[in-house]
């Protein structure tokens, strides 16, 4: 599957649907090597974001905000063909939304307050101050406060 033909459908399902298929594809695309736990700490983030409301409305909007997440930095013709990991993908959205909608309180959290992460791979960002709240596998987690 091509991402612009995720981003096209995501954009024509109704919510919440279109959420978790956003959701889905930052996950195969940001994490789908990492183990579970890694995969529902970069949903997790996501859903966090979500929640504050300052990247946009709809989870949809954040993740596909401007140089946030993979959605704008990776090219619209790029193939998601690894077929096991994006069925992956979609359990660990699935997974990752139901948890969320539960009550805050009752919530797993994998990632206690990070809203942003980056992966070892890459620069070190300049609002990655400090030490990170957590390292799972290829990814350090903040909160960029």
């Amino acid at each position: 599957m091509k991402l612009s033909f995720l981003l096209w459908l995501a954009s024509i399902l109704p919510q919440p649907v279109a959420d978790r298929a956003c959701l889905a594809g930052t996950i195969y695309l940001e994490a789908r090597s990492e183990s579970t736990a890694g995969q529902l700490a970069v949903a997790e983030v996501a859903l966090r974001r979500a929640d504050s409301g300052q990247w946009g409305n709809s989870l949809c909007a954040v993740l596909t905000a401007p140089a946030q997440f993979a959605f704008t930095l990776v090219p619209q013709n790029y193939a998601m063909d690894e077929t096991d990991a994006l069925e992956r993908s979609w359990a660990i959205a699935n997974l990752a939304m139901a948890n969320w909608s539960l009550p805050e309180a009752l919530r797993y959290s994998v990632v206690p307050k990070a809203d942003h992460f980056y992966a070892s791979n890459t620069p070190t960002p300049a609002w990655a101050k400090g030490n990170p709240l957590a390292r799972i596998g290829e990814h350090s987690f903040y909160r960029a406060d």
